[in-house]
């Protein structure tokens, strides 16, 4: 069982972010539980990032590494697996957020409410919600995971945890850090919710924002909300692009099919064998329990299965 003094380390994936990296900083440093470090992995900046870092390495534990420049997923799936990762206790953190002050603790607290449930320590994976704010921190929405219960079926074609406030006990890092670094993952964070559903571990997804997630333009999709947002991502499911990076993780999965529970598999297995297009594929996912978190997600999922762009 976690404790409330158990030391976290923090993973941080970085490039380029010089101009938001100071505040998320100093939001590590004013956490209500005092006990983490920093790991970093940066992949080739070359705006101040590093020199930030280097200085915030003078005063507070810190270990940065060089990132594999393939891409954030890539950057963060790799940190995980370094070999001088400390053992413990994880958080992921992006370069652009700020942290609310009692997110490590109360993180470790919903942890260790989820191992009690398992009946002990085990495979955990803990994300919260967050408040949507612009590039200043002007906060404008709270985020919302929708109606879905976290599972293996429903992690197929969507994500609940957000990278930006992941923790995972060392039992769940163990499974990452087995997987490896799949190629044609798009998501860290997608992968890390399949993964840990699929072997069986618990998923503690919190209602309670922890995070403040900073929207500019370059991540402003993640978390965005209204009507040029739901645009963006209906064209996504529409125009196929949302499915290729489904098939890629699932692919990525069915090649460590031999880590997940016998129920994962299956379902896996029902998922790259549905029909290709037509009603019939959006009834096998109806039949494997594969759906989004609100019911116009559901709409456009089916309607994206039947003309074979999901």
């Amino acid at each position: 069982m976690r404790q409330k003094d158990d030391h976290v380390t923090i993973v941080m994936a970085t490039r380029n972010g010089a101009a938001w990296l100071a505040e998320q900083l100093n939001s590590f440093v004013t956490q209500s539980h005092g006990s983490w470090s920093l790991f970093v992995s940066d992949d080739g900046s070359t705006d101040g990032t590093r020199e930030i870092l280097t200085a915030f390495g003078r005063k507070y534990p810190l270990t940065l590494v060089e990132g594999p420049r393939k891409g954030a997923a890539a950057n963060f799936l790799s940190a995980l697996c370094h070999p001088d990762l400390p053992q413990g206790i994880i958080a992921l953190a992006d370069q652009d957020d700020v942290w609310l002050k009692g997110k490590l603790a109360r993180g470790l607290r919903r942890i260790a409410a989820a191992e009690g449930l398992m009946g002990g320590a085990g495979p955990v994976l803990y994300a919260g919600e967050s408040m949507l704010a612009d590039g200043a921190l002007n906060t404008l929405s709270q985020s919302r995971s929708g109606r879905t219960r976290p599972g293996f079926a429903p992690s197929l074609v969507q994500n609940l945890f957000a990278g930006h406030s992941i923790m995972l006990t060392p039992e769940a890092l163990a499974l990452v850090r087995e997987a490896g670094v799949p190629d044609s993952v798009s998501w860290h964070d997608w992968w890390l919710y399949q993964l840990i559903a699929g072997c069986g571990g618990g998923l503690a997804l919190d209602p309670t924002p922890v995070v403040i997630y900073r929207q500019h333009g370059e991540n402003a999709l993640g978390g965005a909300r209204g009507t040029a947002a739901g645009k963006r991502r209906l064209a996504m499911l529409l125009n196929g692009e949302w499915g290729r990076m489904m098939q890629g993780q699932a692919v990525a999965l069915r090649a460590r099919e031999a880590m997940l529970t016998a129920d994962a598999r299956a379902t896996l297995d029902g998922f790259l064998h549905a029909p290709a297009f037509g009603p019939g594929r959006a009834l096998a996912f109806r039949r494997l329990g594969i759906h989004r978190s609100s019911r116009s997600g559901d709409a456009a999922m089916a309607m994206a299965a039947m003309l074979g762009r999901l």
